[in-house]
C-alpha cells in the first residue's frame, strides 16, 4: 500500500494593533463552507509554504503581510474525505483593504476572545493561544 496522499495547504493568523494598541485577528467568513476560518488555501504546483501562505492572505483578505512565528500545523479530514495538512504563521497585516471576492464574503477584525467565540472549528481556535505568544503580547495572561 502506497503513502497517503495528504492535501497540503498554508495560511496565517493575521494580526495587527488597533488604535488603542491592542490585537485584533482576522477571521474571514467562507459562504461556500458557512465557516469563519483563518486566510488560507492550497498549494499551488510547485509552490512552497511560505509564498502559498502570502498569496492566501491576499487573496482572502486583500491584505500584504508579514511573516512571523510559525504555528502548529493542523491535520484534518476535509470536505471530500482528504487528509488536509495546513501550515500557519503568525503574520502582521502591513498593507491593504478587505474587498469582498468569490471565496470570501466578509472580514472581521476581533480581539482574541471575540476571535475564539465566533470561530466555526475547534481546531482552528486552538491556534489563537499559540499565536499570541508568537506576537509577544500579554494579553492572553490578562484575559482580554
Amino acid at each position: 500500500m502506497g503513502r497517503a496522499y495528504v492535501v497540503r495547504a498554508a495560511g496565517c493568523l493575521l494580526w495587527r494593533r488597533s488604535s488603542v494598541g491592542r490585537i485584533e485577528l482576522a477571521l474571514v467568513y467562507r459562504p461556500k463552507w458557512r465557516d469563519w476560518s483563518w486566510p488560507k488555501g492550497k498549494l499551488k504546483s510547485g509552490e512552497g509554504l511560505e509564498a502559498a501562505a502570502h498569496r492566501e492572505v491576499l487573496e482572502e483578505t486583500g491584505y500584504t503581510c508579514r511573516l512571523g512565528a510559525k504555528l502548529p500545523s493542523t491535520r484534518y479530514i476535509d470536505h471530500q474525505g482528504r487528509l488536509k495538512e495546513v501550515s500557519y504563521w503568525a503574520a502582521e497585516a502591513t498593507d491593504g483593504a478587505f474587498v469582498p471576492n468569490d471565496e470570501v464574503s466578509d472580514l472581521a477584525w476581533l480581539t482574541p476572545d471575540q476571535a475564539r467565540e465566533r470561530i466555526t472549528q475547534e481546531i482552528d481556535r486552538d491556534l489563537i493561544s499559540p499565536a499570541l505568544k508568537a506576537i509577544g503580547t500579554d494579553e492572553e495572561a490578562r484575559g482580554l
